[in-house]
């Protein structure tokens, strides 16, 4: 192992991009199809991964919706949660933020209350060992705005639980703005904003555009396609909007990890972070997704504490909070 993968291996981080219904590992799948009766269309978890073969976003979606047919009970939310917060804690991470996917579960019957409750008690069982996290309820863009409306009112009862709402999915002709009253709505009731952007997709730049100008979001995920376009370097600099990029993810669905282009968004003074998406998908979590984009961009240690100190510096906490985080990087990076 090199000095830098050493280097971020023990560093504390914070992850602020990854769905929770991507951490969902062959193993754990097969164990919640028989704990739900559910017959699954491979012999083993080995077969299940060796089927995993994605191309484009729209191959990899077709997979990941037919594996969240497991998750009925609110164990089986708190089974998929705790799983990911033991992982996460074992790879430094402090802090995250999680996205889920409301609609995808109720179509098949699942209740809200269902989904969230068994987040939330995996939540409070991951402070034991030290991991603080927080719930990001995201939209199918894929699915109407009448449908992410009805959504965001149930959250209502949740609120509490529930720190903001995000927008993924299937983006090809569903831009932003189809869902622009739902966000407003959103901010109204008090959530943060933030959208994906995924990379390589068709009218990306202008979806970008979008998400800053139109709807007004906090944070893009991914995002990357922002350097093709100095208008929105410009926006997201003035702005201080934050960008959550996924590498491994990205050479997945697209050419390459874009790691030139996440080095690009650090010169450029943009607040871009690592992150690990769908780690069980895209095998990666978040250590490896760092270690991927240092040596293939390749970065500096002071560029690598940089993606880590965007991700506090970005992340939906208080300043106290915010500053007892950065000064645990600053003592083990000896800043």
């Amino acid at each position: 192992m090199n000095e830098i993968a050493s280097f971020i291996e023990a560093m504390p981080k914070a992850e602020l991009h990854v769905h929770i219904e991507g951490t969902l590992e062959p193993e754990l799948k097969f164990e919640l199809a028989v704990r739900n009766d559910i017959r699954l269309p491979y012999g083993s978890a080995d077969d299940m991964r060796a089927a995993y073969s994605f191309n484009d976003l729209s191959s990899f979606l077709a997979v990941y919706y037919e594996g969240m047919s497991v998750l009925i009970s609110e164990r089986d939310f708190y089974d998929l949660a705790m799983t990911y917060f033991r992982k996460a804690s074992s790879q430094n991470v402090v802090y995250a933020e999680v996205f889920f996917d409301p609609q995808a579960h109720m179509a098949r019957g699942v209740p809200f209350g269902t989904i969230i409750s068994g987040l939330r008690r995996a939540q409070q069982d991951a402070l034991s060992f030290g991991l603080r996290t927080q719930l990001i309820m995201c939209f199918l863009r894929d699915m109407s705005a009448r449908s992410a409306m009805q959504t965001l009112e149930q959250s209502l009862a949740y609120q509490d639980w529930i720190v903001g709402v995000g927008l993924d999915s299937d983006e090809r002709g569903n831009p932003p703005l189809k869902f622009a009253d739902v966000f407003e709505r959103a901010r109204g009731e008090g959530y943060r904003l933030t959208m994906h952007c995924d990379v390589d997709q068709e009218d990306s730049v202008d979806h970008i555009r979008q998400c800053l100008d139109d709807v007004g979001v906090e944070r893009i995920d991914h995002g990357v396609n922002c350097v093709e376009d100095d208008y929105l370097i410009h926006r997201l600099k003035e702005s201080h909007t934050g960008l959550t990029a996924c590498p491994i993810s990205n050479s997945y669905v697209t050419a390459g990890l874009k790691a030139r282009e996440i080095k690009l968004m650090l010169e450029n003074s943009l607040l871009v972070t690592v992150n690990s998406d769908d780690p069980a998908y895209f095998p990666g979590y978040i250590n490896e997704h760092f270690i991927s984009v240092a040596n293939a961009a390749p970065l500096e240690r002071q560029q690598v504490i940089r993606l880590v100190r965007n991700a506090f510096m970005i992340a939906w906490i208080d300043g106290g909070d915010r500053d007892k985080y950065l000064q645990n990087l600053d003592a083990y990076a000896g800043c």
